[in-house]
């Protein structure tokens, strides 16, 4: 039983604790880190690298406040170098896996792109995901509505779109349910809680997936 009375979600799978905030949550809302031989600390987010794993929120302050005030030398209990763009980086290899997953669920037939085929999707309820890139054309957004209790992906570029969809630049998206849509809706959240994204919508200081 969670804490307020209300029965935890089994499907949430197991949990970690945040070195960071000291919250526990879904290991899929962290990410996860190791250190190498060199004692750098590198970021794991496919949670496959060798080593003790460390999770920190999927959350740009927390990670960058785990590297900079030694939150990982104090989990590790030892001396390790956290880089000061560990949070970039972060953002740069969740941005790649949304990008991947895209990729696949396009090749399975799961996903497309083009504001009719979206829109299509969107009036048969086909999709169960809008995804619409940052930097896109704001009046052509307003156009398409998130299905109902769907998902909204909108922190991608129409380049990170592109590369996903095999195009040059791609504002609109959809996903059908089933296959890896669950898996895309999990690392895009998580990847929006890293990205840093322009009052305009367009993405900041954060790097591509390239």
């Amino acid at each position: 039983m969670a804490r307020g009375g209300q029965q935890k979600n089994r499907e949430d799978g197991p949990e970690r604790k945040c070195i960071a905030t000291g919250e526990t949550q879904p290991k899929y809302g962290l990410v996860r880190f190791v250190v190498g031989p060199d004692a750098t600390v590198y970021p794991d987010v496919m949670g496959k690298l060798p080593g003790r794993g460390m999770y920190v929120a999927a959350d740009r302050k927390a990670i960058t406040k785990a590297a900079t005030k030694g939150m990982f030398t104090r989990a590790a209990k030892a001396q390790v170098n956290a880089p000061a763009t560990l949070a970039d980086d972060v953002e740069t290899q969740l941005a790649r896996r949304v990008v991947d997953l895209i990729s696949l669920a396009r090749k399975s037939g799961d996903a497309v792109t083009g504001y009719e085929k979206v829109k299509d999707w969107l009036s048969k309820e086909v999709a169960e995901v809008l995804i619409q890139a940052a930097d896109g054309s704001g009046r052509g957004k307003t156009k398409l509505s998130t299905p109902h209790y769907g998902s909204y992906i909108g922190w991608l570029t129409t380049e990170e779109l592109g590369l996903a969809f095999g195009r040059q630049n791609v504002v609109h998206g959809a996903l059908a349910s089933g296959g890896l849509t669950k898996r895309v809706v999990e690392e895009a959240q998580r990847l929006k809680g890293v990205r840093e994204i322009t009052a305009a919508g367009v993405v900041g200081k954060g790097k591509t997936a390239t």
